[in-house]
């Protein structure tokens, strides 16, 4: 069974592009994503290069299967299924879509797991969060001072809630839950929650 072990942070400042080893532009579509959690994703990656090259999945996550240990389920932890496909199929896929987002993620050096930034645009610009995939749910993070706020578990600063209703769309209500950086980047109608 493939697990995806997490932890997300709420990035603020600059802090982190010192320690960027790669790049690459994401664009994600979503066809399936239920409130429990399960999530049908399809995504085109253009890395850079030197030589760039691009890339195609399909991904499924679930929450995490029942017989594992309850104290260890604090939103860190999903089931994940990551097939690569052809990119003609991305495209298809992604046409089919009707909730999606563009962002551009960035690999990072440092010690205690895979990070990376990811630094989203459109309507969901400024946000910038950074994500540390880890071997086990208590393992030991040393969490680097410009991730200000965790957001492990927030369903609604996930991708898929991100794609559905973006950054720019929330209400004043949702909005007064992020921290003071990011409440300029929402500006629709406070009708929306």
């Amino acid at each position: 069974m493939a697990l995806e072990i997490e932890r997300r942070f709420l990035v603020d400042g600059d802090g982190w592009q010192r320690h960027v080893r790669w790049r690459a532009r994401l664009d994600q579509g979503y066809l399936v994503a239920r409130p429990d959690g399960v999530t049908l994703r399809v995504r085109r990656t253009a890395h850079e290069g030197p030589p760039p090259r691009h890339e195609a999945w399909l991904t499924l996550k679930a929450r995490p299967p029942q017989s594992m240990d309850p104290t260890s389920l604090d939103g860190s932890v999903r089931q994940e299924f990551e097939y690569p496909i052809p990119a003609e199929d991305a495209a298809a896929l992604m046409a089919l879509a009707p909730q999606q987002l563009s962002k551009w993620r960035h690999g990072l050096d440092l010690p205690g797991g895979d990070w990376i930034v990811d630094v989203f645009e459109g309507d969901n610009a400024p946000l910038v969060v950074a994500e540390v995939e880890l071997e086990r749910p208590d393992q030991e993070v040393v969490v680097p001072d410009w991730c200000r706020q965790e957001v492990t578990g927030r369903h609604e600063l996930s991708n898929a809630a991100l794609a559905r209703l973006p950054l720019a769309r929330w209400s004043a209500t949702a909005r007064a839950g992020l921290p003071p950086w990011l409440h300029g980047a929402a500006v629709a109608s406070d009708t929306i929650s």
